[in-house]
């Protein structure tokens, strides 16, 4: 019945029932998820004390681990409608649900000790790493040779640079980097799950084209068998749609590490499949931003004694400015899409 789906059936037609069913199925279980997260954890997911003090009144008591919806829905959709045997299909999979375990983990002990900082940020990077390399090493030996190492420049279609044994180090950071960019940027209700619907709208279209025999006339590397990537982010696009209408201000529940944890790491695993980790950098600029806040905030503290930014991450720093939570995620969303154009000029 399955391989109806996956031989009988175009990729585009894949796409929009790997994206239609993993929406429905969002809506569908949504509130059912969100009745038992409420009951099992009394107190929702402990907030950050040295936070914003309104979040303290206006986000106490909401459950975290809401990024059990999106995992779920999507894996089940990529199930029945994507190809498995193919190693980016299940690779993928794979990120998901160790990144998912992982982030569930941190979640699960944060609302038994109600506690912030549950898991130490060392063994968290250390699961990230360690399942980067795993998920790097299997991309890279399932890509052709003679591109499988190689570092694509978007708009610079003919330049090239192979990295050879450096790019599965590479891989490692781009993967465990994406996966902290979101988890940074899950602060906000709807904040992480829309910028996360725009890039992977953004990386559809390019694991689309980059699975086509034609994919030089779009200004990309032909990677056969890419485009089934393009129905694993068809199915991540319905699922965390699905999540934002239970997400949207008031949040009824947080996305947690659960999600942000696992959906970062598949996109820097997505960027690393299609070759375009640089494009992340530019799609992504908004996560990078997140980032590099709390990095400058460390550094600068440590050197000074003062903060850089009134509070980071960096969309703190905005609400300490006296800017509206939904000012600044729509100022947020707005400036991924913007960014999200220039990235799609390589197919210009």
């Amino acid at each position: 019945m399955l391989e109806l789906f996956h031989w009988g059936c175009s990729v585009e037609l894949r796409m929009l029932m790997a994206f239609l069913v993993s929406l429905l199925l969002s809506l569908l279980l949504g509130g059912t998820l969100i009745n038992y997260l409420h009951g099992w954890q009394k107190s929702g997911q402990p907030i950050r004390e040295d936070g914003p003090q309104s979040h303290l009144k206006t986000k106490k008591g909401t459950p975290t681990m809401g990024g059990l919806l999106i995992l779920g829905t999507t894996i089940l959709s990529v199930l029945i409608f994507a190809n498995i045997s193919y190693h980016f299909v299940w690779v993928s999979i794979f990120i998901l649900l160790v990144y998912g375990a992982t982030g569930f983990l941190d979640d699960y002990w944060k609302v038994k000790r109600q506690n912030s900082n549950a898991m130490t940020a060392g063994m968290k990077l250390f699961l990230q790493f360690l399942t980067a390399l795993v998920a790097a090493s299997i991309i890279t030996s399932a890509t052709p040779r003679g591109i499988n190492t190689v570092l694509t420049f978007p708009y610079l279609k003919d330049i090239f640079i192979n990295l050879s044994w450096l790019y599965i180090p590479f891989a490692v950071v781009v993967i465990s980097g994406a996966s902290n960019g979101v988890n940074l940027s899950d602060g906000l209700d709807g904040l992480a799950s829309g910028l996360l619907i725009i890039a992977f709208v953004f990386f559809m279209f390019v694991a689309y084209f980059c699975g086509r025999p034609d994919a030089l006339e779009y200004n990309v590397l032909y990677i056969p068998r890419c485009g089934e990537i393009a129905v694993v982010c068809a199915a991540l696009i319905g699922s965390c749609l699905g999540f934002l209408y239970f997400n949207k201000p008031k949040a009824r529940v947080f996305m947690g590490d659960t999600g942000s944890l696992a959906l970062g790491a598949i996109l820097g695993a997505i960027s690393v499949i299609t070759k375009h980790e640089i494009s992340l950098v530019i799609v992504g600029g908004v996560f990078v931003a997140e980032t590099l806040s709390v990095v400058i905030q460390v550094a600068y503290f440590k050197k000074t004694g003062k903060r850089f930014f009134r509070m980071a991450p960096i969309h703190h720093h905005f609400e300490q400015l006296g800017w509206s939570e939904r000012k600044v995620v729509l100022s947020f969303w707005s400036t991924a899409l913007i960014l999200t154009v220039i990235g799609s000029l390589i197919f210009v």
